[in-house]
């Protein structure tokens, strides 16, 4: 009968440890990050994972998530393209996380997409990409090219009478779709193709001696000349510098910049870039209340008054919160009843507008266009007139422009108009 009884106390002490760690287990959200936090794309993602956990933080001092607390579920994609896809796995499969924010480049979004969909995971996206894709599982809360590259190409073609172009890229998928778009854009606006020079580097690459020469080679017959920038990570470095030491100032071959923002010039010496350009949905430089507010928040989270904010940090911020909104809205973080709730959410972005998300699963922003200041501040020089909703498919590119996005009423990422046909998924 002792025996027993120890027996049944046994089982009740192991019982109840299993039941309370289930209980714990439920009492959590589970939320996951997926930034390099290593290799050539630290210098942009690891704010970008800070700028989650601040956001987690937050909201715990809140109370949490339908009375859960948030757990933020960190890994390292290290900068390697397959890494991620077997880190976005581990996330949802062995993780179960019920939301990843992460990603920068387009080759680790495409990289992870199979998996999010075979898993039917929800990934919120926070970079400017190339477009030419709506996927179900994804939230693109970074800009089209329709509110970044083409407005950044009519301001200099309008506002500053750029006749030559360079379209200088890394060489992996965002810079190849987005020049592919770009050059079809000037071709139709009755630039010449001996006008436009298009080149590509790789990932790091650092030896832009004789790169650099050229574009100031090109530039030099007499027409007024630019670089569209869609050089990634820490390769902007040796560029920026090798301009200085070249002395191609603004005044004579200005730059646009697509991925370069607060965060990369805070390496720089920036007095010989001043004047140079960034096209972005978002300055620090911005001076709203709500922008105020966040940048105090961040500076009392990293515990640094000098680190900046950027644009991809902003865009983490608006999906945090339209992430947020559709787990209170659908009662419950499971993915299904999450995508469901988001088309048609509202929540406010740091300039001062509205992000709405659209059916096509990308939000509506804003666009600026900044010049470089000695303090690696951006001047704003233009922007748009209101929010600009984004297009998942471009209309400039003869396969593109006669197809929708819409995963509300079609329920269907590339929806052909002349063939009245969904064609499914899109990896190109």
């Amino acid at each position: 009968m002792k025996r027993k009884v120890l027996n049944t106390a046994a089982w009740l002490v192991t019982t109840g440890s299993l039941f309370s760690g289930v209980l714990a287990a439920q009492s959590k959200i589970k939320v996951g990050v997926l930034h390099s936090l290593s290799g050539t794309m630290a210098i942009s993602e690891t704010t970008l994972k800070d700028t989650i956990l601040m956001m987690i933080d937050a909201q715990n001092k809140k109370g949490g998530l339908l009375g859960k607390k948030l757990e933020p579920v960190v890994v390292d994609p290290a900068s390697n393209w397959p890494l991620f896809a077997e880190k976005a796995a581990q996330l949802l499969e062995k993780d179960k996380v019920a939301v990843v924010f992460g990603c920068w480049t387009s080759v680790s979004r495409k990289s992870v997409l199979p998996v999010f969909e075979k898993d039917n995971g929800l990934l919120f996206y926070p970079v400017q990409y190339e477009g030419e894709e709506s996927s179900k599982n994804v939230i693109y809360t970074g800009a089209a090219p329709n509110q970044q590259a083409i407005p950044a190409v009519d301001y200099l073609m309008k506002e500053v009478g750029v006749k030559r172009w360079v379209l200088e890229g890394t060489d992996y998928v965002y810079p190849r779709t987005t020049n592919k778009i770009l050059e079809a854009y000037l071709l139709q606006k009755g630039v010449s193709s001996a006008d436009i020079s298009i080149n590509y580097t790789p990932f790091g690459h650092s030896d832009w001696q004789t790169r650099v020469a050229a574009i100031k080679r090109f530039g030099s017959v007499g027409k007024k000349t630019a670089v569209v920038s869609t050089i990634n990570g820490d390769a902007n470095v040796p560029f920026y510098k090798e301009l200085g030491n070249q002395k191609i100032s603004a005044e004579n071959i200005p730059v646009v910049a697509f991925s370069v923002g607060e965060e990369e010039l805070s390496g720089l010496d920036t007095k010989p870039l001043v004047g140079h350009l960034a096209a972005w949905n978002y300055f620090q430089s911005i001076s709203t209340p709500v922008n105020k507010t966040f940048i105090d928040q961040w500076h009392g989270f990293i515990k640094n008054s000098k680190r900046t904010t950027n644009d991809p940090m902003e865009a983490h911020y608006v999906g945090f919160n339209l992430w947020v909104k559709a787990v209170q809205k659908a009662g419950t973080p499971d993915v299904n009843k999450v995508l469901a709730a988001l088309p048609g959410l509202e929540t406010p972005n740091l300039t001062g507008g509205i992000a709405k998300v659209l059916p096509n699963h990308h939000i509506t922003k804003p666009v600026y266009i900044g010049e470089v200041k000695a303090n690696g501040q951006f001047n704003v020089v233009w922007k748009s007139g209101g929010a600009v909703p984004g297009d998942a498919w471009s209309d400039f590119l003869p396969g593109s422009k006669d197809i929708d996005a819409d995963w509300v009423k079609l329920n269907c990422g590339n929806y052909n108009r002349s063939t009245k046909r969904c064609s499914g998924q899109n990896y190109k």
